[in-house]
C-alpha cells in the first residue's frame, strides 16, 4: 500500500486565508485539487491558481474540503513543521574528498548528515552530485522550472568521476546535467580539486567540456580540497603547494580569457584560497561576472575589500560622525587574516583614537591545514585568545556559528565564550560597511564578517 503523505501545520499567519478558514496548528494537509503533495514544490505549484480545493484533516480525523478563491500566487499563510515537506535525501556516494568523513567522533548528530537533495540546491544553494536523482526528479525540476540548480561536477571524465565519488553510476549522472541544460534550466557548477586526481590535464578537460553547457551553466568554481587531521583510513590526498596553486590559476586564467572573448563571460572561477596560496593579488571585480559563486568563497575577499574602501571613503567625508576612543579585537581564520589586518591598519591610520587587535586563530580542532573562519571552534578561540589583549569588545564573523544561532561547531555557546574571555562579543556580517559599523558603533550589533 502506498504511503500517504500528510503535512502537519506548524503555524498559521494572522490575517491569512488559512486563519480565515480556521486551519490550525496540528491540522494535516492531505491534498490540493485532488493531488497528493509530495514536497514544498508540489505545494507551491498547486496553490498558484485563483481557485483551489484544499483537503485538511483535523487531529480528530475529521476531513474538511475547503474551496478557496484567491489572487493568483497569493499565499495561504501556512508554515509546515517540515519546511521541505518531505524527508531529506542523504548522499549515496563515498567521495574521496568528503569533509564529513574527516570529522572527529562525538560531535552533534546533524553535522554527520550528508545531503544530496536537489530541492535543497534550489532552496538553499546546496551542491548536488545528480547521482541521487531519478528521471522523475529531473522531469519535476523541468516542469516546475526550478532554477538555479547547483551541481558538483568534480570532473567530466566518467570513469574518474566514478572513482572520485565511489559510485559506479556517477559517470552516467552527467547526462542528467545535459537534460537540464537542454530544457533551459540554469545551473552553477563546482569542482573540488584534488592533487594528482582531477587537476592538470583532467582539469583542462573538465573546463573544456563544461564550457559546452554555456549559457545554461552560468559559472563553475574550482575550490581546493579541504583536508582535516582526521584522515586515517581514507583515500590518500596531499595539500596543494604554492607552485601547484600558480599552475591552477594559470589554467583558469587562460580559459577565462578565451571564454570571455568568445562568450562574454569568464565562466570558470578560482576560489580565494588559490590566490592566497599562490601569493597573488585578488582579481578585480569585473573578473567575477557579478559574484555568482560567493558562497563557494569565489570573490568574497575582493567584494569585502571593495565594500570596505567605499565605506571608509564615505566615512571620511562625513564630518558629522564622531568616532569615540576605543580598543577592540577581531578574531578570524588564517585565510583572511592579512586582509582583515590591512583593513584595521587603514582604519587606525584614519582615526588614531581607534586601537584594533587582529588575531589569526589556528585550527587545532580540525588541523592547521583548515584556514577558513567558518570551521573554527569555540574551544580554539578560547584557548588562543585567553592571554590576548582584547580591549572593550571582541568581534567574530557570523559564519563561525550555526545558522540563526549563537553556537559554535563544537557546541560551545557564545555566552560561554564571553564568560571565559571576560569580554563582550559582537557577531559581524560579511560586508565592508558592516565591518566598519561594528568597530565604530556604540550599540551592540548582531551582524556577519568572514
Amino acid at each position: 500500500m502506498k504511503k500517504e503523505h500528510l503535512h502537519i501545520v506548524e503555524k498559521v499567519a494572522p490575517g491569512s486565508i488559512a486563519e480565515e478558514l480556521e486551519i490550525e496548528s496540528g491540522d494535516a494537509l492531505v491534498a490540493i485539487n485532488g493531488n497528493e503533495i509530495e514536497d514544498i514544490f508540489d505545494y507551491q505549484y498547486h496553490t498558484q491558481d485563483e481557485y483551489i480545493e484544499v483537503l485538511i484533516r483535523k487531529p480528530s480525523g475529521e476531513e474538511w474540503l475547503l474551496e478557496i478563491d484567491k489572487e493568483y500566487d497569493e499565499d495561504l499563510g501556512i508554515t509546515f513543521a517540515n519546511g521541505l515537506m518531505d524527508e531529506y535525501r542523504s548522499c549515496r556516494n563515498k567521495c574521496i574528498f568528503c569533509f564529513i568523513d574527516q570529522m572527529p567522533k562525538g560531535m552533534r548528530e546533524t553535522l554527520y548528515f550528508k545531503d544530496d537533495d536537489s530541492r535543497l540546491s534550489f532552496l538553499q544553494g546546496n551542491y548536488v552530485t545528480l547521482t541521487n536523482m531519478s528521471e522523475e526528479d529531473i522531469d519535476r525540476i523541468i516542469r516546475y522550472n526550478l532554477s538555479p540548480i547547483n551541481v558538483s561536477f568534480q570532473t567530466t571524465n566518467p570513469e574518474l568521476r566514478c572513482k572520485m565519488l565511489n559510485n559506479r553510476f556517477a559517470g552516467q549522472a552527467l547526462e542528467k546535467a545535459w537534460k537540464l541544460a537542454r530544457a533551459g534550466i540554469t545551473m552553477n557548477g563546482q569542482i573540488v580539486l584534488c592533487k594528482g586526481v582531477n587537476d592538470g590535464v583532467e582539469l583542462e578537460r573538465s573546463i573544456r567540456d563544461l564550457a559546452e553547457f554555456l549559457p545554461n551553466l552560468e559559472s563553475v568554481s574550482v575550490v581546493p580540497v579541504g583536508l582535516s587531521k582526521y584522515r586515517e583510513g581514507l583515500f590518500p590526498l596531499e595539500p596543494f603547494t604554492k607552485e601547484d596553486a600558480k599552475q591552477v590559476l594559470s589554467t583558469i586564467h587562460s580559459w577565462q580569457d578565451k571564454l570571455y572573448c568568445e562568450q562574454g563571460v569568464h565562466f570558470i572561477h578560482a576560489s580565494d584560497e588559490w590566490y592566497i596560496l599562490a601569493e597573488e593579488d585578488m582579481p578585480e571585480e569585473e573578473r567575477y561576472d557579478g559574484y555568482l559563486q560567493l558562497e563557494n568563497g569565489v570573490g568574497m575577499l575582493r567584494l569585502l575589500l571593495n565594500e570596505f574602501q567605499a565605506a571608509l571613503d564615505d566615512l571620511k567625508i562625513t564630518s558629522s560622525v564622531e568616532i569615540p576612543q576605543r580598543e577592540i579585537s577581531i578574531a578570524t581564520g588564517r585565510l583572511a587574516y592579512s586582509f582583515i589586518s590591512d583593513m584595521a591598519e587603514q582604519l587606525m591610520a584614519a582615526y588614531p583614537q581607534l586601537v584594533i587587535h587582529v588575531y589569526a586563530i589556528k585550527n587545532d580542532f580540525f588541523g592547521e591545514m583548515i584556514t577558513v573562519s567558518g570551521l573554527l571552534t569555540g574551544q580554539d578561540l578560547m584557548a588562543q585568545l585567553k592571554t590576548k589583549q582584547l580591549g572593550d569588545k571582541l568581534l567574530l564573523p557570523q559564519n563561525m556559528f550555526r545558522s540563526k544561532e549563537t553556537v559554535f561547531l563544537d557546541d560551545m555557546t557564545l555566552d560561554a565564550l564571553e564568560k571565559a574571555l571576560q569580554v563582550p562579543i559582537d557577531i559581524v556580517k560579511s560586508s565592508g560597511q558592516d565591518f566598519i559599523d561594528a568597530i565604530i558603533a556604540d550599540d551592540k550589533s548582531i551582524c556577519r564578517l568572514l
